[in-house]
């Protein structure tokens, strides 16, 4: 049984992997009827591993609402399957993003690139790639469906949680979409001030409800949590997810790419205008604008100008005010967490994934 007090524990883990594995393996007829084995292969690839972030929260929702379960198997395949989603979005989003790695090996696009130069294929390997990895990622979505309708549990629980699980999946498709349209300047927006409003929206859509408040909301649905529970874990979630976020952020530019899987600075090199940026931007003194002006967007960013834009966002206060604001979330969700009625162990969960929401270094 997950341990309550280690909450991404292996137990969780392995739990999760063994539902998603088992799934997999019951593609394999179908897919192999019909293609050579490399798109299940990569569907393994990019499933095993990760930190099952989304799955943690909507288990960790439901015993908040109702306890463990004492057959935990339908429950780990609904909490399995928003894992399938992620690995979804994280497909379609190197395309997006033109990123190189994902998780320490090549992005699927590439591995689909590399697969058609190796068999001599005709025309270009990249056109190839991204094709062959969009499928991947539509597959992936398909499948996430596929296992949570397979999950046979309490047909009334389950029309609630399928609700929510459809409002997510549009709520992250139009937050990316938003996020594109910011890093493409297609926003209307006139000055930094109201950048900022775009890039908290995409916060709050893209990541805070995705990673988190609608995953902890499905699980307590399927517990048969009421009205209650629901709204209070839709105020943790926007609080855990925002400091999710924006540790990301400062990953994004800070963090070893030995530990992310990414390049160091990707998230400059991507010119993605996240919070952190856009409240160095905002504070900025001339020099300092310029070191970020040079980094952003570039992708032939030098190790120079990676440190400029770095020392920039720190003496501006951006990165001394990101921490504030997650260190500051996290309390806040501790506290409420602290005051609500649930299960005790659901309570010491949370509190614990919250913290690690907030800690994390990958």
């Amino acid at each position: 049984m997950p341990d309550s007090a280690n909450p991404l524990g292996p137990a969780l883990l392995d739990a999760i992997s063994r539902e998603l594995t088992l799934f997999l393996d019951t593609q394999e007829t179908t897919t192999s009827q019909v293609v050579t084995g490399e798109l299940l292969e990569l569907a393994r690839t990019f499933t095993d591993g990760g930190k099952r972030l989304r799955p943690a929260f909507c288990y960790w929702g439901h015993v908040a609402a109702a306890g463990h379960p004492q057959d935990p198997t339908g429950l780990l395949r609904a909490s399995a399957s928003l894992d399938l989603l992620h690995v979804s979005a994280l497909v379609h989003d190197d395309i997006i993003d033109a990123s190189d790695t994902r998780r320490g090996i090549p992005a699927a696009h590439h591995q689909f690139a590399a697969h058609h130069v190796a068999h001599h294929g005709r025309g270009d390997a990249d056109t190839f790639g991204s094709a062959a990895a969009i499928l991947l990622g539509d597959l992936l979505l398909m499948w996430s469906v596929e296992l949570f309708e397979d999950s046979d549990l309490d047909p009334g629980r389950m029309s609630r949680a399928r609700t929510l699980l459809s409002t997510m999946r549009t709520e992250v498709v139009c937050g990316q979409y938003l996020d594109v349209g910011a890093s493409f300047g297609v926003t209307d927006v006139t000055d930094l001030e109201a950048e900022m409003e775009v890039a908290r929206r995409i916060l709050e859509y893209k990541t805070a409800r995705y990673s988190v408040l609608r995953p902890l909301q499905v699980g307590a649905a399927l517990g048969g949590g009421d009205d209650r529970l629901e709204a209070v874990l839709a105020e943790i979630g926007s609080l855990v997810g925002r400091a999710f976020q924006l540790r990301d952020d400062v990953l994004g530019v800070f963090g070893d790419p030995h530990v992310t899987g990414k390049p160091a600075g990707d998230d400059l090199r991507e010119g993605k205008r996240t919070v952190l940026v856009l409240t160095a931007l905002q504070r900025a003194d001339a020099a300092q604008r310029s070191a970020l002006d040079d980094a952003l967007g570039n992708l032939a960013m030098s190790d120079g100008q990676l440190q400029a834009a770095r020392a920039a966002i720190g003496a501006t206060g951006a990165l001394a005010e990101a921490e504030r604001i997650i260190a500051d979330d996290v309390d806040r969700a501790v506290a409420t967490l602290r005051a609500t009625s649930m299960t005790d162990e659901g309570r010491t969960a949370l509190i614990r994934l919250a913290q690690l929401s907030g800690q994390r270094d990958h």
